[in-house]
């Protein structure tokens, strides 16, 4: 972990700060706005207390790139990106820095230079995503967001949510939250797999109806990760009159966003799963339209003085993972995003087309669908295996017995699903995998089918996960 701040650095800050600033009072929420409100010309970025790390641009993918994460990949095959992602080493040491720094003198910190340092990371992270910074605001994680949005909202009975079975499971919780506090009437449409762009938007021209309050759609669903075709679908909303909320989860870092180009009503994404920033950093997009209806789940010092008031001040917490943001954008821009997401996609597209052929299996959908993570189907006799040859119907607890296998017996991290009937697994790439990391799954696969073949009571060496 990176060493505590420099006192000599903080206190060559501190002067420097007292020369160049004018005194802009406590909580000055009225100067946050008008500096989210400045021109690129016309803004001058805050100095920070410390020296941030730089980046090798000419390093290479794969094992060289595994110095600069804290998984344990001696001891590991980390394929499970996707799940909660994983943070880059040296912004997580930034954030630590950033939490001595403010506990040398944390009244200084929260009332005189906070708000102008949340400014500025907004403003880098708004540039990076396509959109006017006065339309994004930080928040924990795309959970809040997404609560944010739907309980800012004002219910009435027999109000229609549509969204698509591919929805994530927590959202799905939420909305049944709206059904059954305020009698929203929930519209969920099947995609079944596997689909194309043209299918998804038939079924959704057939299907979304006008009058609808509120169409909500993953950019790339967690369990069916294919990248959807978001900007025909907003299109298609906006043509009946339906507001639209896109869940970006897993979209930014793996995806090239253009907030401004896509015109959603609302969108949310991490910035801790593919863009690996400390755990506890999103951002929720609301276009001007929206923004005088959407308030924060908290209410604090910044309700009154403008829409991203209300967002940066939510009371006393932790603000280094949004500060630590500056370091993980740091990386991407020296890296090349372009770069950085053509090796996750690429890498991900070949390892699923591997392993179907490996296997016998196939894709869940067309590979030329899939980002930086894939879904593949297992062989059809693990499933018969864990079920007792369809003794047992087929639930979510056989996939996690395969799952459980591979984790303790292998020391491979990879979800494993039940989905339309079947066992597959999800696979995630990111800049530090490489191929032999998805052979060593498959090797894994083909072991486990040889016992169920080799051994007529396979499944003793299963159900000990169940």
């Amino acid at each position: 972990m990176a060493d505590e701040v420099d006192e000599s650095s903080c206190n060559n800050y501190v002067e420097e700060e007292k020369e160049h600033l004018q005194y802009q009072g406590i909580m000055a929420f009225n100067t946050a706005e008008t500096l989210l409100n400045l021109s690129d010309e016309d803004y001058i970025p805050p100095k920070f207390p410390f020296e941030l790390p730089s980046f090798d641009s000419s390093m290479s993918f794969g094992k060289e790139l595994r110095k600069h994460f804290l998984l344990d990949l001696d001891n590991w095959t980390f394929i499970n990106h996707g799940a909660f992602g994983c943070v880059l080493k040296e912004a997580l040491e930034a954030a630590h820095k950033w939490q001595c720094y403010v506990e040398r003198q944390p009244v200084r910190f929260l009332d005189r230079e906070l708000l102008s340092l949340l400014g500025h990371v907004n403003r880098r992270l708004a540039n990076f995503v396509g959109s006017d910074p006065t339309n994004i605001v930080l928040l924990p994680n795309v959970t809040t967001a997404i609560n944010t949005v739907l309980k800012s909202m004002a219910w009435h009975p027999g109000d229609i949510v549509y969204f698509f079975n591919t929805c994530y499971y927590t959202v799905k919780k939420l909305l049944k939250y709206l059904n059954e506090e305020y009698g929203v009437t929930l519209y969920e449409v099947t995609i079944a797999f596997p689909t194309s762009d043209k299918k998804i938007l038939e079924v959704m021209n057939d299907t979304l109806e006008v009058g609808t309050r509120l169409a909500l759609f993953s950019h790339i669903p967690s369990n069916y990760p294919v990248v959807m075709p978001v900007e025909e679908m907003v299109i298609l909303c906006h043509s009946k009159g339906v507001p639209v909320l896109i869940d970006g989860a897993h979209a930014l870092g793996s995806l090239a966003l253009n907030l401004r180009a896509l015109n959603a009503d609302y969108y949310v994404s991490n910035a801790h799963k593919w863009l690996c920033c400390p755990k506890g950093c999103s951002f929720l997009f609301v276009s001007k339209q929206y923004q005088s209806k959407i308030k924060p789940l908290v209410i604090s010092s910044g309700f009154g003085a403008g829409f991203n008031s209300q967002f940066l001040w939510s009371g006393l917490k932790d603000y280094s993972p949004y500060l630590s943001l500056n370091t993980v954008l740091d990386f991407w821009e020296t890296m090349n995003p372009e770069r950085i997401r053509k090796y996750n996609n690429t890498l991900a597209k070949e390892a699923a087309l591997m392993l179907a052929d490996k296997w016998g299996t196939s894709l869940l959908s067309h590979a030329k669908m899939f980002g930086p993570m894939a879904v593949v189907s297992l062989p059809e006799v693990l499933l018969n295996c864990v079920t007792r040859g369809g003794q047992e119907e087929a639930n979510k607890s056989h996939a996690e017995m395969v799952q459980a296998k591979l984790h303790y017996e292998f020391s491979i991290e990879v979800p494993v699903k039940l989905l339309q009937g079947k066992l597959h697994t999800r696979i995630s790439a990111h800049v530090y995998n490489e191929m032999s990391d998805y052979s060593r799954l498959c090797d894994a696969i083909l072991l486990m089918t040889e016992e169920v073949h080799n051994n007529t009571n396979a499944y003793q060496a299963f159900v000990r996960y169940k």
